[in-house]
């Protein structure tokens, strides 16, 4: 502590009266006294008002906080009027710290504080006084209630609630302009003297900035302060209690200010002319080069729009404004041509989009510069539709299908043609190819969704005139996805039954996958290829099945492997189904359930084969060998009659003439096989010997209307049931016009079986190309009459 602040205690309590011994005197009549405290009020019943006085005077006590010394510090004294000095008299306290924080003498009535108080917790304390007989312990006086108040002496510096504040204030703003208030608290009583007035004051940041002695409030003290210069300034504000006189307690804190950015700069094109240049081959929307105008400000005042405002250029040329980066970017607006024009010129400018009125003085808020673009002449390579394609073909698809086209062009004034081609590199398996001339991309393979879901092909445009000249472009193929795949078993079951299952117990859940991926998911069907008397199978129908058994108990010795066929089917279009065989062995199991035994000697002991049984087995076997090897021998010995220099086995038989005519009917009917309603007897084959004559069968005659694929269809069935047909191969070829033609045959291998004559006079007037074939038949007349 101070010398200053100590004097300043001594004075505070050399002038407080009453303070080092106070004492409150506490009298009482003996007889209450009644005294009439107003005019007599008439009433009906005569009665006057009286008050009657009290023994005990109260006044506060007053207690100077951060008492130092090394005794209790002394607070005050109580006294009855009832006390004679005699020690009869008891003297009780209670309230807010009464025993602990303030303690009584029971005989004098003195109240002493028993440490040092800090008003800034408490500011005063309420507590209850009673004055007691000591023998008796009855109360000679009422409880009565005092306050102890704790002056305050400066002991608390101001403060502020941050130690470095940030604020801003635009730039080149006029004096005076408010920045940001700062407030200091001291926790000091401000109703006590100076203690908690605080005067502020700068003690770093003049001459830019001041501030409010009595407030706080921080304001420019320069004018027209420019971010451009300077930006950023750090102000140190000093608090100050007992109103800012010498002696008082001070805190600091740290104020930076930035200065906020206004639209004050205009932009300004760093050059008067710029130069760019451009391929006359660059399309519609090509960004051929850039402007950029600077301007000192940031933020939204420093955002600039370009505009082409002159120039020969306005119709060929556009000017887009980029927000990041605020440049003008010039493209392409229409195609350029070299042998038309080599040279444009533009004239940009470039302005503000945000300007503040105040600095109209400071414009005008735009520039101007000009903008020439050469064109230069180049060979370009061919230029495709798109920057790459997408085609999506199902996989059942026949080989050959154009797929899609991809299209490109030469933007040269020459027009070259284009040659494509496929980058081999991106297609290995062959699988795809393309017309050179047209860009139609064809399959040359079948395609498999399950193998490749996506090609991804790249097709290359040439120019034919100068091949070097080329353009690549990616071509993407998704094959979709159709129904070819029959589902089938997931696993391979390894599945047994017990000789002593029950019927319908449960022995295997099966489930099954498909290689194709439908759209709305996989849905198996599972069921029995055909009624099976000892299993049965389940569907879940949820894409599992059940196997159960049908009968009670199994005999691995008479049965020891059952093949249960089971059918799975999808239900996408169209349905796929395939046939999955269970192999069920059939085990000894315990009363569990659990598979003990399933070898073949388990099955092969018990049997008690005798040796004459394994004999009569060997000599069957070798009676089977011996028909086999003899039904072979005699097969070669078929050979046919006609011999030719070609494999007799092929029934392709080469005659080397014109055959036999009308004549030879024997190898086959024509006239059998141009009307149905004409079938002979099957006559026996003449190319080899016939071992044993069958009964022919008479084929039932096809009505009239009857299909060629019909008719074919039926006649390819007989050929194949036909017990006589050789063991080799035989083509069969049918000349099967049907006989629905309105100009009848025309052939004359079917002349034998008219009975009359055949008027072909109509072929004159079939026009000039039958004149001929009427000149041949239609003379029949003049020979018949020879």
């Amino acid at each position: 502590m101070t010398i200053y602040q100590f004097l300043v205690l001594f004075l505070l309590w050399v002038c407080l009266p009453h303070f080092c011994s106070p004492e409150i005197m506490f009298r009482r009549t003996p007889v209450p006294q009644k005294r009439t405290l107003g005019t007599r009020v008439p009433r009906s019943d005569g009665k006057i008002l009286h008050r009657q006085k009290r023994g005990w005077m109260w006044n506060q006590f007053f207690l100077l906080e951060e008492y130092t010394g090394s005794d209790y510090q002394y607070v005050g004294k109580l006294h009855s009027d009832q006390d004679k000095g005699d020690g009869s008299l008891k003297y009780i306290l209670s309230g807010d710290g009464a025993g602990t924080l303030f303690i009584i003498d029971e005989k004098t009535g003195d109240i002493h504080a028993t440490r040092r108080i800090d008003r800034e917790e408490k500011a005063f304390y309420t507590l209850r006084a009673q004055a007691i007989n000591r023998r008796t312990l009855r109360p000679v006086e009422p409880e009565s209630e005092f306050v102890i108040k704790i002056h305050d002496i400066n002991d608390n510096e101001p403060t502020f609630p941050e130690e470095i504040y940030t604020a801003s204030v635009p730039e080149m703003s006029v004096v005076g302009t408010s920045v940001v208030q700062v407030t200091a608290t001291d926790a000091d009583d401000p109703s006590y003297g100076n203690s908690a007035r605080v005067i502020y004051s700068i003690l770093q940041g003049q001459p830019y900035f001041s501030v409010e002695p009595e407030t706080g409030i921080i304001r420019t003290a320069l004018p027209n302060m420019n971010r451009e210069n300077r930006e950023q300034y750090q102000v140190v504000i000093q608090a100050k209690d007992m109103g800012g006189q010498m002696g008082g307690l001070s805190g600091t804190t740290t104020v930076n200010i930035t200065l906020t950015d206004v639209n004050d700069n205009p932009p300004r094109f760093p050059q008067n002319t710029i130069h760019l240049r451009v391929l006359e081959s660059s399309p519609v929307g090509t960004a051929i080069g850039s402007v950029k105008a600077t301007d000192a400000d940031t933020g939204k005042n420093a955002e600039v729009e370009y505009r082409i405002i002159d120039g020969d250029g306005t119709d060929m040329f556009d000017i887009i404004t980029e927000k990041d980066t605020q440049e003008g970017i010039i493209t392409v607006k229409k195609p350029l041509d070299y042998e038309s024009r080599r040279l444009y010129t533009l004239k940009v400018e470039a302005e503000n989009t945000h300007v503040d009125p105040r600095f109209y003085y400071l414009g005008p808020f735009k520039d101007t510069t000009i903008v020439k673009i050469s064109v230069e002449d180049v060979d370009e390579p061919p230029v495709f539709s798109r920057s790459s394609y997408l085609f999506e073909v199902h996989e059942d698809i026949e080989v050959g299908t154009i797929i899609g086209t991809v299209m490109a062009r030469d933007p040269d004034s020459t027009s070259s043609p284009i040659r494509f081609s496929l980058d081999r590199h991106t297609d290995l398996d062959r699988i795809f190819n393309i017309h050179s001339g047209n860009g139609s991309l064809y399959t040359s393979k079948p395609l498999d969704r399950e193998l490749s879901q996506w090609h991804n092909l790249t097709v290359i445009a040439a120019e034919i005139n100068n091949p070097k000249e080329m353009t690549r472009v990616a071509v993407f193929v998704r094959i979709l996805d159709v129904n070819d795949n029959a589902p089938q078993f997931a696993v391979f079951y390894d599945t047994f039954v017990c000789e002593n299952a029950r019927p319908g117990q449960l022995i295997q859940t099966i489930s099954a996958v498909d290689k194709d991926d439908p759209l709305g998911g996989q849905k198996f069907f599972f069921s029995l290829a055909a009624v099976n008397p000892n299993f049965t199978v389940q569907d879940n129908e949820d894409n599992t099945a059940r196997i159960l058994t049908r009968k009670n108990g199994f005999n691995r010795h008479e049965i020891s492997t059952y093949l249960l066929p089971v059918v799975i089917s999808d239900n996408d279009y169209p349905i796929q189904s395939s046939t999955g065989t269970l192999t069920i062995r059939v085990c000894a199991c315990d009363s569990q359930g659990n598979m003990q035994s399933c070898s073949a000697e388990a099955l092969l002991l018990p049997a008690g084969l005798s040796t004459g049984a394994l004999i009569a087995i060997l000599l069957c076997i070798i009676i089977l060998l011996v028909v086999l090897f003899a039904a072979l021998k005699r097969q070669r010995k078929k050979e046919p009659l006609i011999l030719s220099k070609e494999d007799i086995r092929d029934n392709i038989v080469s005659y080397n003439d014109e055959g036999g005519g009308e004549e030879d009917t024997q190898a086959f009917d024509i006239g059998t096989l141009r009307n149905p309603a004409a079938v002979e007897e099957k006559k026996l084959r003449r190319d080899i010997i016939p071992e044993t004559l069958f009964i022919p069968r008479r084929t039932p005659t096809a009505p009239d209307n009857t299909d060629v694929r019909d008719f074919i269809h039926e006649r390819l069935k007989e050929h194949d049931l036909d017990p006589t047909a050789p063991p080799y191969d035989s083509l069969a070829t049918y000349a099967y016009e049907g006989t629905d033609s309105l100009a009848d045959s025309l052939s004359s291998l079917e002349s034998a079986t008219s009975d009359s004559d055949q008027n072909y006079d109509y072929l004159r007037e079939w026009g000039p190309r039958f004149h001929k074939l009427a000149e041949m038949y239609g003379g029949g007349d003049s020979d018949r009459d020879s």
